[in-house]
């Protein structure tokens, strides 16, 4: 079966197959590639318009008690740390929403600090962030016990952001070494099920094949992501997987554009955290709708995948992605074209949920 007409069943509302999303994964520039980008730009523009959303970064503590292999934050990696008071960290974020971001994205490190009184200054931080800001926030504070999501939710935060990496077992053991597949999963569902959001995303170069990806798309869906993404491993000095050969990005696009096709209602992000501002215009032809990792300049933040990339110089802020946008013909949403949009998503997952009772 052709691309084309993959696609087509596809847009016709046709369940995919393992072997449809590895058609999609496998078309390249002499088959079906730009076919493939295009539709996605179409289902994309279907459920969006022309709009696209953005998310501050604060990423306010580089501590971390995992020893991930992929992972320039992993614990044993002998490298200098920060961790942003939380005065630093509230004016960060004003400062963001400031320059028109549509969520506030609190990261962190696995930090022990924060669990000492059980992430009191966390959720306080979360509180003063929602009422200075007016905008919705996302947490990503690795596996917590779940009463503490359930505190989370109960403060509004909106988002929970927990990546698996990958969904198959044996890979994930390798990746996320000493960790568990389902406490992991679980953290995530009891998020969702709390009443939160929740984001899935998964690393692409880090030794899994076409199946492993297309098998880690359905199971986004199945576990009800509304926001699901994907990153290309990039090697970073003093850990493991230091020396693994980068892939190039075209399967990451791919991966963006199959997504869109899957769950054209998402948000899908292009991420200024692997090729930064560079590599924006590629990411949200191929479908992406949200722009992540937005970070104000000089102001001693890093990134996750490439923890300097454009950070200092201004290039992952708002006044470099507004042109990019202009010169797709897309435009920033406002905030609260954001705030209705999750909102909409919110009434329809307690609906769903109560239907389930």
């Amino acid at each position: 079966m052709t691309i084309d007409a993959t696609i087509s069943r596809i847009q016709a509302g046709e369940k995919p197959e393992i072997r449809d999303i590895i058609a999609l994964l496998s078309a390249d520039a002499e088959g079906g590639q730009e076919a493939l980008f295009k539709a996605a730009r179409a289902a994309r523009e279907k459920h969006f318009a022309n709009k696209v959303f953005m998310y501050g970064f604060v990423y306010f503590s580089t501590w971390c008690r995992n020893d991930c292999n992929f992972c320039y934050y992993r614990k044993s990696n002998d490298i200098g740390r920060y961790r942003k008071s939380p005065e630093e960290i509230i004016a960060l974020s004003r400062e963001l929403a400031e320059s028109g971001v549509h969520l506030i994205d609190l990261t962190m490190g696995e930090d022990l600090h924060y669990h000492k009184d059980d992430f009191a200054d966390v959720l306080a931080i979360i509180a003063e962030i929602k009422k200075s800001t007016g905008l919705p926030v996302m947490i990503s504070p690795g596996v917590v016990p779940d009463g503490l999501i359930e505190r989370f939710a109960a403060t509004g935060t909106e988002w929970y952001a927990l990546y698996q990496e990958t969904h198959n077992r044996e890979l994930f053991s390798k990746l996320r070494k000493g960790q568990s597949y389902d406490e992991r999963l679980h953290a995530k569902l009891h998020a969702r099920d709390s009443g939160m959001l929740i984001e899935e995303g998964i690393l692409t170069g880090v030794g899994e094949t076409v199946e492993d990806i297309a098998q880690s798309l359905l199971e986004m869906g199945a576990i009800g992501a509304s926001q699901v993404r994907v990153m290309t491993f990039v090697p970073q000095k003093g850990i493991p997987m230091e020396f693994i050969t980068p892939q190039q990005h075209d399967l990451e696009l791919r991966i963006i554009a199959a997504m869109r096709l899957l769950y054209p209602e998402a948000l899908i992000p292009a991420s200024l955290d692997i090729e930064g501002i560079e590599g924006l215009k590629v990411r949200l032809e191929a479908g992406a709708n949200l722009i992540t990792s937005i970070i104000p300049p000089r102001v001693g933040l890093a990134g996750v995948a490439q923890s300097s990339m454009n950070v200092d110089d201004g290039c992952r802020s708002v006044p470099e992605v507004l042109p990019i946008l202009v010169d797709l013909g897309l435009e920033a949403a406002t905030a609260a074209e954001y705030r209705d949009f999750i909102g909409g998503l919110r009434r329809r997952f307690t609906s769903l949920r109560e239907s389930l009772k």
